[in-house]
């Protein structure tokens, strides 16, 4: 008896400490919003349902993300300016149209940069990775995590683009981006910068011929049902950025802080493999569903590479000659690492 009365009182000291240490932290009733720009059954939806998990576990339900995807609280661009402003707290979206507010992201858009996944990981959880993102500081954002978009691959109508002289005169959709329009425009094609949510009118209505993103994308927004041609280019591996509003970020807890921080760390961790799983499955079901899929031979991307030299001296420019031989440096190190 006295054994069993020592065990109820030992279980129940241990949940009054379980409930003091969580009463100790400094965390909230909360309810964040949290943008992405795809829908909810694809790789970012997935991944946001995860972050948005994980922050109310470790919360003790106190803080909940409330996801909000297929662009309804506006484009990437959209987003950044309402994070800026304060007017939300949370999102996801590509690092290509941070460039106007923070130039150094530009090094994520050098083409041909990393050639695998692997090599991307080691460089943008490193060091110089880390740098970049808190540059954002300055600008009214705070980066958490990259997340994976993927390597990035050419789809239009016009015609099958098989070598470099296929690009002349496409009128291709790019991100509203620089580096993106110099780089397209520099390869023949005719450079349309649109907000992602606008893209799919766009081709559907033929106000452009083509666009470019990773199979995962082009799979989930059902390019394949306007678009005919698909071209394996591998031309910029993209990333994503879990981005929080500074106002918003500021005004947390250091333990609110770190339940957002920890909760990005383990979506970014699941959304890079359920990502690259996808990716494996999505050029064949692009295939079966009518695609015609070109592979462009090394050949001709060793031309496109050639003619993009001047694209790569100008983001060294733009981005600061000490940078970008941090990043270079910091590829070679993760290309010879074992």
């Amino acid at each position: 008896m006295k054994i069993r009365q020592l065990t109820i009182a030992a279980a129940v000291a241990l949940a009054t400490l379980g409930t003091g240490l969580a009463q100790a932290q400094d965390i909230k009733n909360r309810l964040i919003r949290f943008g992405y720009g795809l829908n909810e059954v694809s790789n970012q939806g997935r991944a946001a349902k995860v972050f948005a998990d994980e922050v109310e576990k470790a919360s003790g339900g106190k803080m909940k993300i409330r996801a909000i995807g297929a662009a309804a609280l506006g484009s990437d661009v959209q987003m950044q300016q309402a994070l800026i402003g304060g007017a939300q707290e949370m999102m996801v979206g590509s690092t290509a149209t941070l460039v106007g507010i923070t130039k150094e992201m530009a090094i994520w858009d050098t083409p041909f940069l990393f050639n695998n996944g692997k090599e991307a990981d080691a460089v943008l959880d490193g060091p110089v990775g880390q740098k970049v993102m808190d540059k954002l500081q300055e600008k009214g954002l705070v980066g958490l995590v990259y997340w994976e978009n993927g390597f990035r691959n050419l789809t239009n109508n016009k015609r099958a683009v098989t070598k470099l002289e296929d690009m002349e005169g496409i009128k291709l959709r790019v991100m509203q981006n620089n580096v993106f329009i110099d780089s397209f425009k520099t390869l023949g094609a005719n450079a349309v910068p649109l907000p992602f949510s606008e893209l799919f009118t766009a081709l559907e209505t033929k106000t452009v011929d083509g666009q470019e993103n990773p199979y995962n994308t082009i799979l989930s927004s059902k390019f394949y049902e306007v678009q005919k041609y698909l071209t394996v280019t591998n031309h910029v591996y993209s990333p994503w950025i879990v981005l929080v509003s500074k106002k918003y970020w500021d005004g947390l807890s250091k333990d609110e802080q770190k339940v957002l921080l920890d909760a990005a760390k383990k979506s970014r961790d699941f959304e890079r493999k359920d990502t690259r799983a996808e990716a494996d499955k999505a050029l064949a079901d692009l295939r079966a569903k009518g695609m015609q899929v070109n592979e462009l031979s090394s050949a001709e991307a060793g031309r496109m590479r050639d003619k993009l030299s001047a694209i790569n001296t100008s983001i060294a420019a733009n981005v600061g000659e000490s940078l970008w031989k941090e990043v270079q440096d910091a590829v070679a190190q993760a290309r010879t690492a074992k």
